[in-house]
């Protein structure tokens, strides 16, 4: 008799083990993934800047551009470079985005700057960026939404207290900015 409750409470200590191992694994299966995606968006934004400074050169030939942009940029593209949280890869779109709007309004009054082969093939290469960054928010949003749903569920909330788990951020870029890209493209 006492072998038998013994056994049975083993089963239940193995099963029981056992849940919470699999629940700690998909909670470092999906931090892993959210730090891939957020290494993925900072892929991105060094394309990004690449292409902003490449059109910040453009402008520059036919007018006088700041250098004090040109030097924001390179702040911004050292900055990828390090370990950065997702407050920074916002506040570098942000701060790209107001950039890119300055040269959008430089090239508005060079017709020929607009119209010119390099001009239009960086746009084209800054919209396929832009989209692919929109993707690469898209799967990290997924991949915390379902994280911080566990963190906050039973029983996952248990390991998540044990090992200390905190709710990740969200991105939050604002999606207008590629209808923006869009329309400076048909002007």
């Amino acid at each position: 008799m006492i072998g038998i409750i013994a056994a049975v409470c083993l089963i239940t200590i193995l099963i029981f083990m056992s849940a919470l191992g699999a629940i700690y694994n998909k909670f470092q299966k999906l931090h892993n993934g959210a730090e891939a995606g957020l290494a993925q968006i900072k892929v991105a934004l060094k394309k990004r800047l690449d292409l902003i400074t490449q059109l910040a050169d453009v402008v520059k030939a036919y007018s006088k551009f700041e250098k004090s942009v040109l030097k924001s940029i390179t702040n911004m593209r050292s900055l990828v470079n390090q370990n950065i949280k997702t407050d920074d890869i916002e506040n570098i779109k942000d701060n790209s985005n107001k950039i890119l709007k300055s040269i959008f309004a430089v090239a508005e009054n060079y017709p020929d700057l607009k119209a010119s082969k390099n001009y239009l093939e960086l746009m084209n290469s800054l919209r396929e960026v832009e989209s692919e960054i929109l993707r690469q928010r898209y799967t990290y949003n997924n991949i915390v939404e379902d994280y911080n749903t566990r963190i906050g569920v039973v029983p996952s909330n248990i390991v998540a207290r044990v090992f200390s788990y905190k709710k990740l951020n969200y991105l939050k870029f604002e999606d207008d900015f590629k209808k923006n890209l869009e329309l400076e493209m048909r002007k």
